[in-house]
């Protein structure tokens, strides 16, 4: 009954415009470590299915133009980022005694979308449960960790807006983590974040394929390649509004919504700690994925500061605005609809 009540109290206050990311996060964490997560399995359906549907509601805040030209810009980086990360990831596996297809796994969701990309290739690479539940619990909590530290390390780095949404876009695993740390940092490194974190995502699916047709596979059975459905529709809703510019004032709020849902499907990931996850990682998968993640999170941020690395221009993002008319800039998010997370 406790946690029931404590879980709605904690609801209620990740909707309104007073609670941050990282606060909804800490709330989740806490909550579900001490007085425990209510209705476990429906919790976990929703966080899934609220991020991806924030993920999509963004899109009516975007420039599809925009969004094509940024993922143009990106293809560089992530043809290089993307096989060279599986590969360290295979190398150390091979060093730290780490099962291989759990290794590559944390490899894969560092390199392209976390805990999305892990979903996906499982099924391509026949992965075994507990080899998808190590990988997966790793993924989580380093992006847990992530939410927390990048932000304060931005600021620390002195890094711009848009610098700062690049590195957190290439450097940090989950869509639901790097939008909110971008959130955290500022308007602009939300939509550099955000638009270079999807259009990055994209890459899941020619890996998929890859992996499919040539990794040896731990269990029988037909493969299976999973395409990530909201990624498109992302696109589509972007599309929508920029070719329709009387819907820019709805696409607006709606965006503006969005935002706020992802505070709230943060709440719900926090939840998703416990006790057993952290006992199960174990100590070589997690020593694995925070190597990735501090290697990647440095040449990364090494590419940003000498120039290597470049946050895409998308204009300039008002501070306020009521609607914002559909092509005048990427992030068309309404302060009326919500004010600006603390």
């Amino acid at each position: 009954m406790l946690r029931s009540v404590l879980f709605f109290l904690g609801l209620a206050a990740a909707l309104t415009p007073w609670v941050s990311a990282p606060v909804a996060l800490v709330a989740g964490v806490v909550l579900a470590l001490t007085a425990g997560t209510p209705f476990p399995e429906q919790l976990k359906r929703a966080q899934g299915f609220l991020l991806k549907a924030a993920v999509v509601g963004l899109g009516a805040g975007m420039d599809l133009t925009v969004v094509l030209r940024v993922g143009q810009q990106g293809l560089v980086p992530t043809a290089v980022l993307v096989p060279g990360v599986v590969l360290a990831a295979v190398g150390l596996s091979r060093l730290m005694g780490a099962e291989r297809t759990t290794g590559v796994l944390i490899g894969i969701g560092t390199a392209v979308c976390g805990g999305s990309a892990i979903a996906a290739a499982a099924p391509a690479m026949g992965a075994r449960p507990h080899q998808s539940s190590v990988a997966l619990a790793v993924v989580f909590l380093l992006n847990a960790l992530a939410l927390l530290v990048f932000p304060w390390a931005g600021h620390q780095l002195g890094l711009s807006e848009r610098d700062f949404g690049l590195w957190s876009a290439l450097a940090i695993h989950d869509t639901s983590s790097v939008v909110g740390a971008s959130l955290a940092f500022g308007r602009e490194a939300l939509a550099v974040g955000t638009t270079v974190k999807l259009t990055r995502a994209l890459a899941i699916i020619p890996l998929t394929l890859v992996l499919a047709a040539t990794w040896k596979r731990g269990e029988p059975g037909p493969r299976k390649v999973s395409v990530p459905v909201f990624i498109f529709l992302f696109v589509a809703v972007a599309a929508l509004v920029t070719w329709v510019p009387a819907l820019a004032g709805a696409g607006a709020v709606v965006a503006g919504v969005s935002r706020r849902l992802l505070v709230v499907s943060l709440f719900l990931v926090g939840l998703g700690v416990s006790r057993e996850a952290l006992a199960r990682t174990g100590w070589r998968p997690a020593a694995l994925g925070v190597t990735l993640w501090v290697a990647v999170s440095l040449v990364t941020l090494a590419g940003i500061r000498g120039g290597v690395l470049h946050a895409p221009d998308l204009g300039p993002v008002p501070a306020e605005s009521s609607a914002v008319v559909a092509g005048s800039n990427v992030t068309a998010i309404t302060s009326t609809a919500f004010p600006p997370t603390p």
